[in-house]
């Protein structure tokens, strides 16, 4: 059985820092891409960013540009997501996000995935 396992969140002052964890088990997800949603209460879930197998090319949304940074460490089955410069509008739920296909690209939708964390929460307070 296929489990994505989120870790890292809690409660941040705005302007900290916090590093999320997605630990995957039951495959690897070597040869696929990764990413990373949130949903704010009230809203959809969101795209934020996403990572190819290798770690070589990345995709940010671009309210997290800049503060955010995924990486992978695929001998470890896990995918990361540094945040820096955390504001009170960075607060959601973060899922933790993996395709089934052996892709080289860059996927923002949500239908591109096929795995999914039950999420982590994280809170910016101001």
């Amino acid at each position: 059985q296929v489990q994505l396992v989120e870790s890292g969140g809690g409660l941040v002052q705005a302007g900290g820092s916090l590093r999320l964890s997605c630990a995957a088990s039951g495959r690897t997800f070597s040869g696929n891409a990764m990413g990373w949603f949130r949903q704010a209460p009230g809203k959809e879930r969101e795209f934020v960013a996403t990572i190819i197998w290798s770690g070589v090319s990345t995709l940010y949304a671009d309210s997290v540009k800049g503060r955010f940074t995924i990486s992978r460490d695929n001998a470890a089955n896990t995918v990361y997501l540094q945040m820096n410069s955390l504001k009170p509008e960075d607060t959601a739920v973060y899922y933790c996000a993996a395709s089934a296909r052996t892709s080289s690209l860059l996927n923002r939708t949500e239908r591109w995935y096929d795995y999914w964390g039950r999420g982590t929460q994280v809170t910016v307070s101001s």
